[in-house]
């Protein structure tokens, strides 16, 4: 494959709107796998087993989120090099965050198949389902190697400006998936019932098998970044791309996570007004999920494209994408949020009884909250931005500001104070705070001044 990318010379808006799409249906084939699987659980085993598996889920999505950063800081690390042409350095970064992926992997599934009972003690899991939690958790542990090396090798292929192979074998990957649930949870032919343990086997083989296929493709392919024969001593832990990848990538897996538990927040004050409020706000917060897509799908396409440019010092042509991630951000969120406002009843109908009042409410959050998420992507095209050139702390403390200094504090007040229906206030005026102070940090050029450009990302001098 030609280590040459369009990411740094093709027209910008074809380039970013198709590079970006692989990462959109990559984002909805997951969340659409996820929904299958939970019918599959639910549905062959009952709702015990739904409740287990969501259980354990949870926990794999606050070892992930961590995981999720570090992955990006190699997306990085790799798109700057690549930019410049140091491709010595590339493979370095390829060697060492492979080595360090696959001992953090193994570490984990060993300390988390030997305390799964203890974690789930922890976690306060409810007597009735802790076997079945048992069962699911333990597998998922020691899967966990295949599942996060998989996500490692896209996020290297993605780095070096290549989005449409992560998304053929994620394809594969979830095909084999959702066909495999039914076939080693109840047992057919040949293969024994394995019960709930079969659905977190079959997340585990499906990504075994993924992984495999991508790296028989990838050497067949002459793949420019493969460690080759001549490459072994790259395959060593260089301490200092380490520190790089746990220093921008814990941040990173932080804002996740942060994310993550300002939602579990809302759903806690939610829980006060009621099982239709509830009802309600699970129902809009799937709608949510798909609404945020296109956003996170250019911010991460942005941070590939702009870390490449960055790399060859084409600024002008990084905050080119910007404006062009700004512009499909408003055109494919406005058309989602647009849909979503018009067909709200027939939307909120899949989720909820057609003539209840989670259905009133659930029409009351979206004629409030949705058109904010416009803006919200505006955001994740800012932040992808600007983390490509490895800042990230100011990001992060714009997150804890905005979810944790406002959204949450506000949206309790507001509803002890005035009620539900002012509760959902919180959210617009939340996200124009976040995407007004990261338009200010981006404008402010004081992102451009970190000392990665010169230091931290140009660990290794090509060789003469």
């Amino acid at each position: 494959m030609n280590p040459k990318t369009a990411l740094t010379s093709a027209p910008i808006v074809k380039t970013l709107f198709f590079f970006a799409l692989p990462f959109l249906i990559g984002n909805a084939l997951q969340s659409l796998n996820g929904l299958v699987n939970s019918i599959w659980v639910g549905q062959l085993l009952g709702e015990q087993a739904l409740a287990a598996a969501s259980n354990a889920n949870i926990l794999l999505f606050f070892l992930t989120s961590s995981i999720f950063g570090i992955a990006m800081a190699t997306v990085i690390a790799i798109g700057r090099h690549v930019g410049a042409d140091q491709l010595d350095a590339a493979k370095e970064v390829v060697g060492t965050s492979a080595v360090f992926f696959l001992v953090v992997s193994v570490i984990i599934a060993c300390m988390g198949s030997l305390f799964t009972m203890p974690i789930l003690h922890i976690l306060n899991t409810p007597p009735d389902i802790i076997g079945w939690a048992d069962s699911y958790t333990r597998i998922l542990f020691i899967c966990i190697p295949f599942s996060l090396l998989f996500q490692y090798a896209m996020a290297v292929l993605r780095g070096a400006g290549d989005s449409k192979t992560p998304l053929y074998f994620l394809m594969l990957a979830v095909l084999l998936d959702v066909a495999l649930n039914p076939v080693l949870i109840l047992g057919l032919g040949p293969v024994p019932e394995l019960g709930i343990a079969g659905s977190s086997l079959a997340a585990g083989i499906a990504q075994f098998l993924s992984l495999a296929l991508m790296l028989v493709y990838l050497y067949s392919k002459k793949y420019f970044l493969r460690i080759t024969a001549d490459d072994l001593h790259f395959l060593k832990a260089n301490w200092n791309i380490i520190k790089l990848l746990i220093m921008k990538g814990i941040p990173m897996g932080m804002q996740m996570m942060l994310s993550t538990a300002s939602v579990l927040a809302l759903f806690h004050l939610i829980n006060s007004f009621g099982s239709d409020a509830t009802a309600a706000f699970a129902a809009v917060n799937q709608l949510i999920t798909y609404i945020q897509m296109p956003g996170i799908a250019l911010g991460g396409a942005l941070t590939a494209m702009a870390a490449q440019n960055i790399g060859a010092q084409k600024w002008e042509r990084v905050h080119r994408a910007a404006a062009t991630g700004i512009g499909l951000n408003l055109l494919l969120t406005g058309v989602l949020v647009i849909l979503c406002i018009v067909f709200r009843d027939g939307i909120l109908s899949l989720f909820l009884p057609a003539k209840g009042n989670a259905l009133e409410i659930g029409k009351q959050i979206i004629m409030a909250t949705f058109w904010s998420y416009i803006l919200f992507g505006v955001t994740l095209v800012m932040a992808g931005i600007v983390r490509a050139n490895g800042a990230v702390i100011i990001p992060l403390l714009i997150t804890v500001l905005t979810l944790w200094g406002i959204q949450i504090p506000l949206a309790y007040y507001l509803g002890r104070q005035y009620g539900l229906s002012d509760l959902w206030r919180s959210f617009p005026i939340s996200l124009t705070c976040s995407a007004l102070l990261f338009a200010g940090y981006y404008l402010s050029g004081k992102w451009r001044k970190t000392s990665d450009r010169k230091v931290e990302f140009r660990l290794i001098r090509p060789k003469k």
